[in-house]
C-alpha cells in the first residue's frame, strides 16, 4: 500500500480522452484522464460513471441539458443516460473517474477515441 499522488500521474501523460487506470477497488476501476473539446455521445446500459474535476471546468452533455462541473466537484453519471463529456473553450481538463470494471469507454457506441485497453500507471 502506498500513497497515489495524482499530480504526479497526470505528469506521466499527455494523451487526452484516454483513461489511465491508477487503482482498483473491489470490482472497480480509478482512472485519471485528461480530455479537451467535445467526447462521443453515449450511455452505459449497466454501470454508472463518476467523474471528478481536479483541473478545469468539464461540461457534462445530456440530450435535456448541461451540467458544468468545476474543479473539485463531481458527477454521477447513472446507468443507461446517454451523456457527452465536454470541455469548455477548449480548455484541458483533468478528470478522476470511477466505474466498474465491466464499463465499457464508449458504452455500445464505437469510434476513433474508444479505448478497449488501458494503461497502468
Amino acid at each position: 500500500m502506498e500513497a497515489i499522488n495524482i499530480a504526479h500521474k497526470l505528469s506521466k501523460f499527455d494523451k487526452q480522452w484516454h483513461p489511465h487506470r491508477i487503482a482498483t477497488v473491489d470490482d472497480n476501476q480509478v482512472y485519471l484522464a485528461k480530455l479537451q473539446g467535445d467526447f462521443v455521445w453515449h450511455k452505459h446500459n449497466d454501470e454508472d460513471e463518476l467523474f471528478q474535476v481536479i483541473k478545469g471546468t468539464l461540461i457534462m452533455k445530456f440530450r435535456d441539458k448541461q451540467v458544468k462541473v468545476k474543479t473539485g466537484e463531481l458527477i454521477v453519471v447513472p446507468k443507461g443516460v446517454e451523456h457527452c463529456p465536454a470541455t469548455e473553450n477548449n480548455e484541458e481538463v483533468h478528470v478522476l473517474l470511477f466505474e466498474k470494471s465491466s464499463t465499457k469507454h464508449t458504452g455500445n457506441t464505437i469510434s476513433e477515441r474508444t479505448v478497449s485497453e488501458y494503461i497502468e500507471l
